[in-house]
Formats: structure tokens, sequence, C-alpha cells
């Protein structure tokens, strides 16, 4: 079933004996990378989708639609390749590595499949990578099932599809399974043995004879990797009895190891191999280093526990975990130049089978690649002054980075994540506020489920110079929530020259389109001093900007002192605003072009006062453009003119353009 429905509700387009262009197409995020100069991660890898290489498969997309194989590739297309199809990259720049980001089809019952893809160069240098769908194809509702076959997890919760709550309807609705399929792509990296030259040529073909009925290619990233990095002058894991070909468990030694850098005010290195480590490493006080996150590979096992741990984890894996903040944390903790590879396969939100944990103080996490973890990095605080550079976090089953409680004065910079199942990055001031910490120069693309950045609460936190792209569902590209049990906005916070593209998604639940950013007042007021300024938002989907209370608190919190100046709007199916709260906003110097709807769609509370909406929005002036129906911004629209359509049709935007 699962195989039926992957292929008969997410294919499109023809098929294309020589599709794509002659020479090679870098983009970022699918996108020009003229489009997004400065904003998002500088990362050592060439990005090409797969829909611009050569090819005689099939191109499927473009395609939005939630729960289809096009509507999570990156740029809403790729290619679809049957046994014995190819597609051909041209590299742009002298490469010896690659990177696969791909989708093959479920085992009939759940639990995946593994099927081979060939790589030739210049039709030679033959190797061939195993592919896996065993961390991939999640269904059903949240925290979802592994089974195709399985019932609702929940049948007291409203359903969209029927708009019924199925254990109170009589009759009851039938659902189809697989239902609600999503978590479709995985990546994989390959060490191509030879430096080869920029014009050569790539070529990923499906054998004849390939289990897999289908493979699907959303992109190749290509890269140059440099030589291993050699410590010699450190507590080397091989003395204390690693093994570099994983056939045991290393994780005694790399203990060992530590104590003794420790003792003798060493840092700890860890050569090339391939490390089995099955439960966590505590790390305090220690510099732990890899040969290069390409060459030293930590891959764990996820383990059952019996019986599970007081923190309620049911599992352990591999993961580098400083000690609890209720111990204490741990402090001046630095891990570098290694890949994290863990065994997750399922979500279960008690289990710590994170890449990284606990609490680390006065830290710095460098370089990092860490994938097939719960979440990538997951700090319980509080703690202070972490520094969080320049990782890679690819196929989470839950967020890539989370700031959990009361984490202050820190940095996450220059880091790139793709295909998270829930935020990609995230601040959550539950309990404890966050507060002074900056989001910085990071991309975020293809969350499955949420936001591609979120902060839940905190004070005097920045979000900057990131890059979101191709959230799929239930979020946006940025979300500021009162939710979750967070800790109310107080203080300011700065959302600066970000970039956005195909965000504001549809939002499964309310059945409306979200904006690409959105503000959300479910349990509190937002009134902190909240700066939105220079933002870029392109290619959204529905609204460019939300802000959004629910109907069933929608008499008790408001949206108030949030401040936009200086955005580009680069088209948007419905509206550049909608309001759906009480509260007030201003705008200055925000330029719209290609605007689907009405510029404002002003519904308040719904209360639908004589006086207008409740939602105020306040002209500073500068605010140019618009698109079918006039000027974003109409005299006529001003200060609180309700111009409510709930649901209005959507104009699908043209591709982004240079302004």
């Amino acid at each position: 079933m699962a195989l039926t429905l992957g292929l008969g509700a997410v294919l499109s387009g023809p098929a294309m004996a020589t599709a794509g262009a002659a020479g090679p197409v870098v983009t970022r995020a699918a996108l020009n990378p003229a489009l997004v100069a400065g904003r998002g991660a500088n990362v050592a890898f060439a990005e090409q989708e797969a829909e611009n290489a050569t090819t005689n498969g099939t191109v499927i997309g473009p395609d939005r639609t939630a729960y289809t194989l096009p509507s999570e590739a990156s740029g809403r297309k790729a290619v679809r390749l049957t046994p014995g199809q190819h597609v051909e990259f041209v590299l742009p720049n002298a490469a010896n590595a690659i990177n696969v980001r791909y989708s093959i089809p479920d085992a009939p019952g759940g639990g995946g499949i593994t099927a081979p893809l060939q790589v030739t160069v210049n039709g030679k240098d033959r190797r061939t990578m195993t592919l896996t769908s065993q961390y991939a194809w999640l269904y059903n509702q949240y925290p979802f099932s592994n089974d195709p076959n399985a019932d609702l997890l929940h049948p007291d919760w409203w359903i969209t599809e029927c708009a019924c709550v199925p254990n109170a309807t009589t009759p009851a609705p039938v659902i189809t399974k697989p239902f609600r399929p999503s978590h479709f792509y995985d990546e994989q990296r390959l060490l191509l043995g030879k430096k080869y030259k920029a014009g050569d040529k790539v070529r990923l073909t499906v054998p004849a004879g390939s289990n897999a009925a289908w493979t699907v290619i959303d992109l190749l990233d290509s890269e140059l990797v440099g030589a291993p990095h050699v410590r010699v002058l450190a507590a080397n894991v091989l003395l204390f009895g690693a093994d570099p070909l994983g056939r045991r468990d290393s994780a005694d030694a790399f203990d060992k190891a530590i104590a003794f850098a420790k003792r003798s005010h060493l840092k700890v290195y860890i050569p090339p191999g391939v490390y089995q480590v099955n439960r966590h490493i505590i790390v305090d006080d220690v510099t732990i280093e890899g040969a290069g996150n390409w060459y030293t590979i930590i891959k764990g096992k996820e383990v059952a526990l019996d019986p599970p741990a007081p923190d309620g984890s049911v599992h352990t894996g591999v993961g580098f975990y400083g000690k609890d903040a209720k111990d204490g944390g741990s402090r001046n903790v630095h891990l570098s130049g290694f890949a994290i590879e863990g065994d997750v396969r399922e979500r279960i939100d008690t289990d710590q089978v994170n890449g990284i944990g606990g609490a680390m103080s006065d830290s710095t996490i460098d370089g990092l690649y860490i994938r097939h973890t719960k979440v990538g990095l997951w700090f319980d605080g509080p703690m202070s002054n972490v520094k969080v550079t320049n990782n890679i976090v690819v196929d989470q089953i839950a967020d890539a980075l989370n700031f959990h409680i009361g984490v202050t004065n820190s940095l996450v910079a220059n880091n790139f994540v793709r295909n998270t199942g829930d935020d990609g990055l995230a601040m959550w001031s539950e309990k404890t506020a966050n507060a002074n910490n900056t989001f910085d120069r990071n991309t975020v693309q293809t969350p499955v489920l949420a936001n591609g950045i979120a902060v839940y609460g905190g004070k005097d936190n920045t979000i900057s110079n990131n890059l979101v792209a191709d959230p799929i569902r239930e979020g946006s590209g940025i979300q500021v929530g009162s939710r979750f049990g967070a800790e109310p906005f107080t203080g300011s916070m700065w959302i600066t020259n970000n970039t956005t593209v195909r965000a504001g998604t549809y939002e499964l639940n309310w059945n409306i389109g979200l904006g690409a950013i959105w503000f959300y007042a479910l349990e509190k007021n937002i009134e902190a001093n909240i700066q939105v300024v220079g933002n870029h938002f392109l290619d959204n989907g529905y609204n460019a900007i939300m802000l959004v209370s629910e109907w069933s608190v929608k008499d008790l919190y408001s949206i108030t002192n949030v401040h936009f100046k200086d955005i580009r709007v680069d088209g948007t199916g419905t509206s550049v605003v909608s309001a759906r709260v009480k509260g007030s906003a201003t705008f200055e110097n925000v330029d719209a072009r290609n605007v689907g709807a009405v510029g404002i769609n002003n519904c308040g509370s719904f209360n639908f006062p004589p006086t207008g909406s409740e939602f105020t929005v306040t002209d500073l002036g500068g605010n140019d453009g618009g698109g079918t129906t006039g000027p974003w911004m109409a005299p006529w629209e001003l200060p609180n003119t309700i111009t409510c359509d709930d649901r209005p049709p959507v104009v699908t935007p043209p591709a982004p353009a240079p302004w």
C-alpha cells in the first residue's frame, strides 16, 4: 500500500529524455544564489538540483501539497528514476566527494528497504551506493508510526480529511491507509577516492533489477574534502582500545581517553575510522577532535532500556552529553571534526537519543555532521555561553537544534540543516526564559513538520541573516509563538535580514494558509518590543506575514508592539498581511509585488465590531507595490478596516527574481 500511494499520489510531469541544462546549475535552496547573497550558511559544497540536470527519468512537481514526494523536495521538484534510468550532473568545481538526497519506497509493511545506486564519473570509476528507506516513511498522527497499515493513533482528534472526530462520528469514517505518509527523504555521502575537475560528469543510475520500483533523486551536493586533520600530541582513542573498524563498541575506550586527557591536560583525538558507540559519552572540561566529519564517524545502534531510565527514556544510543543541569551541568567542552550517526527510526519524545545533549556552558560545538538521531543538538539548561558553529545536521526525527530551558548568551551560526521532522532551529523557554541568544547565518531546508526557525518565549533574542526554505506542513519559515508552556516574551526581539522561500504553508488543523513569518498568541499576550527588519519573504504559498490567535482563546490574548521595516515580499498566494488576532503592528518601507489577494486580510478576533477590526495596522510610510487587487496597503484598509476573507483563493506566484 505504501508503494502504491508513493507512486500514484506524487508523480507528475512528462518523461524527459534530455531534461536539464548542458552545464552545471548551482543553487542555494533551489534559488539563484544572487537572491540570497549574505544570508544562510557558507558551506563547502555546491548544491545542484536534479531537475536542472540531464536525465532520462521523469521530473516530478512542482507541488506543495503535504504527503507527496515533490512537496518534501528542495524547490518542490525532483527526478524519478526507474531501473535503468539515470540523472547526470556536471561538476561546477573540483570535487572528491558527493552527497545524494533521495527517496526510495518503504516496505509494504513498513520498516524500509535498501537498494543500490550506481555512481560513475565520465562513464567510468563505477561505485555503488546503498540507499535505504529504513529512516524514512512515517505515517499517521503525531508522534507518528512506522506502520503504514496502522489505525488512527488518536481517534478522538479532529481529522481534516473528513472534517470529523472519528470516534464521535456516525457512521465512522473510512480513513485511507497509509494515512498521512511523510518524511520520505534521506541523504547518503560518498568519498569518490580521487579528485575530479570542474566539468566532469557524475551520473547516478538505478541498476536494472533494483528491488526499488522507483528512486527519486532530489539533489546532489559536491565537495572537495581536504586531508584528514591530525593531532599528534593528544589522548588518541586508539591507545585506549577504540576500534576504528566498528566491529566492537568503543564507548569504554572513549571514556578512558577522556579521563586520561583530563588528568594530563591534553585533547582527545579520534583518528579516521568508524567507531561503534551505543550509549552516551558524558563530557565535561574536555576537548575532543576528530579528523574531519568525512573521516571520523561515531556510529551507534539504538538500545532498548529495561527498565526505562528515570527521565522516561526507553532507549539510549550514540550521543555526546553534558551533565544534567540539576547536577551543575558541564563546562569547557569543545567538540569538533567528526560525524555522529544514530539509529533512530521512530519518534519517542521521552527518549534521550540526541546527537548532543545535556547542559554545556562555556563550550563550543564546531564542524560536526549529525544524522539519524532524534534531535541533532538538544540542550536542557540552565546553561550559558555555548557556540554551535559550522555544523551539518540532516535527517532528524525531530529538531536539528533546540535551546530548552534557560539557555543564555549563546550563538548558533553558520550551520546547515536539512530534512528535520520538527522545527529546524528552536528556542523554547519552558520554565526558565532563554535570553540574549543569536541564531545567525544558518540555512534551514525542508522541515517536514513545523517551522524552519521557531522562538517560544524569551528575552532579548536575535534571529538574523538566516535562509529558510520549503517548510512542508503545520508550520512555516519563522514562528514567534506563545505556546508549549513557554515563559512570556519580554524585553526585545530582533528578526533581521532573513530570507524565507516557498514558505507560508497550509495548516492542516485549521484548514488555512500560514504566513512565511507568523506570530501565534495561544497562551499569553505577545507584547515585547519585536523588530522585524530587512527580511525578504519570497514565493509565499499563502501569506507573507501572519499574526494569529486560536479560536478558543480569541478574546483572551493579543499581539502588540510588532514593527515591520525595510521588508521585501516577492509573491504571495494570498495576502501580504493576515491578522487573525486583536492588537496592532506598524509597517514602514514594506515593498511587495505579485500579491495574489487583498494586501491586508484583517479579520481581527472575528468579533467584527462596528468600530472596525480589533487589529490596527499603522502605516509609517514607504509601503509600496501590490498585485492583483492594487496597492497592498491601500488607504481604505487603514487603520483597522475589516477586510476579512477567511480562506481567499490562492494565486500561484511567479518564481522569485532580482528586485
